[in-house]
């Protein structure tokens, strides 16, 4: 049969608006162009209209052209594919059939919305449900919020909120939820937040991320007991944060005891589309509820979540919005009919398939490295994968802090958490930095602090994320790991280099991921407190150039933009040869140094100034003394030219020089006679950092040197032996069967005390004399 022409042009059009929109390759050709251009500039619409290609083209300017040059991270839109093309149509198709008479578009919407909704109950193991299809995920728990209000009260559509005033709805949702989910059910619902109850998860026994079964039993009682009504329980098959699921069979049996309706959403009901599915999640298949967000999971753009139901009465569902009487809301399901049939049973179940096998990649190479502890409910199927750089405490920290009891934390332990969450963060950004298409990101957790998160069935759609992939993610945690233990380890040491060191301050920033931070601390009793701390932000900024300008492999900063402390040194990470000592001093030094060539300009300046007024005082003093030799008449400016032609004045010049060294006014009369200036004394030295220390060739500073020092003195002395015994044999250019003359023996001896001397000279020098010995060695020697 042939296509309807409408249907394929608008797939045409589609298809070439499409390619328009993802040339990411087109050159840009006002790349240099004003920021603000002229067509950027919104103005009145045209009265001719303009054409689609010229429309497209400004949504793909509006998309592509604020992008900034200066991200470090490049915008990386999503893989659509021919399915995500097909959501697309399906926007597209729901405008052209709305159009429809309202006949044909009863019959067309109902047929979709009665295949999507069979498909999906047959997909997720879900019999004998309903569907709600909505763009806001939280929606479709709001709608089933009250639909349960609309089941327990039946007065409720008469006398609306005055039932609920005589007894109180309490809704349950675990701690372990989405931020904001319970206060935004109560906003919607128009209800207060004393409606809604918090459960703690377990403290003792099981996992720390699951609802506590036992207290939630003794909460709702209490409820009951104060006259309010138990209305609805949320729980997580899969949370947020750590990817757990609750025990959903006690949960569905408590919930039946009190008449309470059972409500399940999270990442791990995608996994009952496959052929395995773990007890704790199939039990979700007998929830009333439970909301399903396959965009992200299937990598679908555009499509809307849905949450299947269970429910005998069809007016209480139209009352509390799940279904409509308008066949054009029923459109909602048209992307997702389209895609669904585009990937087919077997496409779906490999996508999910293909997000959990990554998972179970990452997690096999995580159980091989040290250092790194997971968190993961089922070993065997878990699609979220959380894990953190973590190293276990030393023996004295163990037994130092065993006599603290349970429920108080130390404030080490603390200052310990707040450092590994600080490193956790790091690492979490530096692996999405270095990796994104992994789409791994950072997850704050209650009990564990800050961790690393892998959740593929959120993000492998999208970003196309592939088993090699997974492969370079652990290549490259496992680059970071010595990195984050050697900085661990040599935090303290530096702390304590810093602190024994004068003129350094350690600053203690527990948020820092690095070795640390140092603040060279310059006081000065003669200065008030706002010139001493534009001092010392002078001279750290001098030092942080200075440090920046050696030839290292760490990282000098003024730390985070915000939050961190002024005028301070933040030193980066490090690697396990650093040399703490050397690092220390040489910042100190190099401080001392700034602070001295400070002090000498300061000192200068104040010497020339009182050079200068000292030297118009004698200038004035000589002019006088000279109106005074050469008298009264000569001033005068007619009668003084006739004198001085008659009787010239011979008058020796007498001017001044400074001398910068002596600080001191000097007199030019010795310049005059030897016809030369005279250099002064010798200027003291330029103070410089007497840390310059010995490197070998490509070595970079603060490298702790191999030590082959030892090594060389036993090879020269092994090699001096072995000619001592030659000479000991036969002496030098001796045939074998030539005999010994009276010169052939002196010679011999003589060269035999040269070796003998050299030999005892390095073994001298091998057993590390101090600098004055060993130069008196060296006299000896050459003597």
């Amino acid at each position: 049969k042939m296509v309807d022409p409408t249907l394929a042009e608008m797939g045409k059009n589609l298809n070439e608006a499409m390619k328009m929109l993802e040339d990411n390759q087109r050159k840009v050709e006002e790349e240099n162009e004003k920021k603000y251009a002229r067509k950027d500039i919104p103005g009145p619409l045209q009265g001719s209209g303009q054409d689609m290609v010229s429309i497209l083209q400004l949504v793909q300017n509006l998309m592509h052209g604020e992008e900034e040059e200066e991200t470090s991270q490049s915008y990386r839109l999503q893989n659509l594919g021919e399915q995500g093309h097909m959501a697309l149509l399906g926007h597209s198709l729901a405008a052209y059939i709305s159009v429809l008479d309202r006949e044909r578009l009863r019959k067309l919407t109902t047929r979709i919305l009665s295949d999507t909704t069979l498909w999906l109950c047959r997909l997720f193991r879900y019999e004998n449900g309903s569907a709600y299809y909505h763009e806001d995920d939280r929606e479709g728990l709001l709608k089933i919020c009250r639909l349960v209000i609309h089941t327990r009260y039946e007065d409720y559509t008469l006398e609306g909120f005055n039932v609920l005033y005589t007894r109180q709805p309490v809704i349950y949702i675990s701690s372990a939820a989405r931020t904001g989910l319970g206060q935004a059910l109560c906003n919607q619902l128009g209800l207060p937040l004393s409606c809604l109850c918090r459960v703690p998860c377990n403290t003792m026994f099981g996992s720390q991320h699951q609802m506590d079964v036992a207290l939630l039993d003794r909460l709702i009682k209490d409820d009951v007991e104060f006259g309010k009504l138990p209305l609805l329980l949320v729980a997580n098959a899969g949370t947020p944060g750590a990817g757990h699921t609750d025990k959903l069979g006690r949960l569905k049996e408590l919930c039946e005891q009190y008449k309470m309706w059972l409500h399940v959403e999270g990442v791990n009901l995608a996994t009952l589309a496959l052929g395995y599915v773990s007890s704790s999640v199939l039990a979700a298949t007998k929830c009333d509820s439970m909301t399903l967000t396959l965009g992200s999971w299937l990598g679908l753009p555009a499509v809307p979540a849905v949450t299947l139901y269970r429910h005998e009465d069809p007016s209480l569902s139209l009352a509390a919005g799940l279904t409509s009487s308008q066949p054009v809301e029923k459109l909602r399901a048209l992307p997702l009919w389209l895609s669904l049939q585009y990937l087919g049973h077997d496409g779906i179940v490999e996508r999910i398939k293909h997000a959990s096998q990554l998972s179970q990649r990452l997690l096999e190479n995580l159980k091989n490295l040290d250092f790194i502890k997971t968190s993961v409910e089922d070993e065997l199927s878990s699609p979220v994968v959380v894990f953190k750089f973590f190293q276990e405490y030393s023996n004295r920290d163990q037994t130092s802090h065993a006599a603290q009891p349970s429920t108080i934390q130390h404030p080490i332990i603390i200052n310990e958490r707040h450092i590994y969450d600080t490193f956790n963060q790091w690492l979490g950004e530096q692996l999405a930095q270095l990796v994104p298409a992994s789409g791994v990101d950072v997850v704050e957790l209650e009990d564990e602090g800050t961790c690393v998160r892998f959740s593929p069935l959120m993000t492998s759609a999208v970003l196309g994320t592939e088993i090699q992939d997974i492969d370079h993610l652990v290549d490259c945690l496992k680059m970071k790991i010595p990195v984050l233990t050697s900085t661990l380890q040599l935090r303290e040491e530096f702390e304590q280099e810093v602190r024994r060191t004068v003129g350094l301050l350690y600053i203690e920033d527990l948020g820092w991921p690095g070795l640390g931070v140092v603040r060279y601390n310059y006081h000065s009793d003669e200065k008030n407190d706002d010139i001493q701390e534009k001092e010392l932000e002078k001279i750290n900024a001098e030092l942080l150039k200075k440090l920046n300008d050696l030839e290292s492999d760490l990282t000098f900063s003024l730390g985070p933009e915000f939050g961190g402390q002024k005028n301070c040194v933040y030193i980066g990470m490090v690697t396990e040869d650093l040399d703490v000592s050397e690092l220390v001093e040489t910042i100190a030094a190099t401080g001392r140094e700034i602070e001295e060539n400070s002090r000498l300009l300061e000192n200068m300046t104040e010497v020339v100034r009182k050079g200068i007024q000292e030297a118009q005082l004698q200038l004035q003093k000589a002019n006088e003394e000279r109106l005074l030799e050469e008298g009264l008449l000569r001033q005068i400016p007619v009668v003084g030219s006739v004198l001085n032609w008659f009787s010239p004045f011979q008058a020796s010049p007498k001017g001044r020089t400074f001398n910068l060294t002596a600080g001191s006014l000097e007199s030019t009369e010795s310049m005059y006679v030897s016809k030369a200036q005279g250099t002064g004394n010798t200027p003291p030295p330029t103070p410089t950092s007497s840390l310059a220390k010995q490197r070998l060739p490509g070595q970079k500073a603060f490298k702790r040197s191999l030590r082959s020092s030892d090594g060389f003195s036993e090879t020269s002395s092994i090699s001096h032996c072995e000619d001592l015994d030659k000479l000991d044999q036969r002496p030098p250019n001796l045939s074998p069967g030539q005999e010994q003359g009276p010169l052939e023996v002196e010679r011999a001896e003589e060269q035999k005390e040269v070796v003998q001397a050299k030999t005892d000279t390095e073994d001298i020098h091998s057993e590390k004399l101090p600098p004055d010995c060993t130069e008196a060695e060296d006299q000896a020697s050459q003597r």
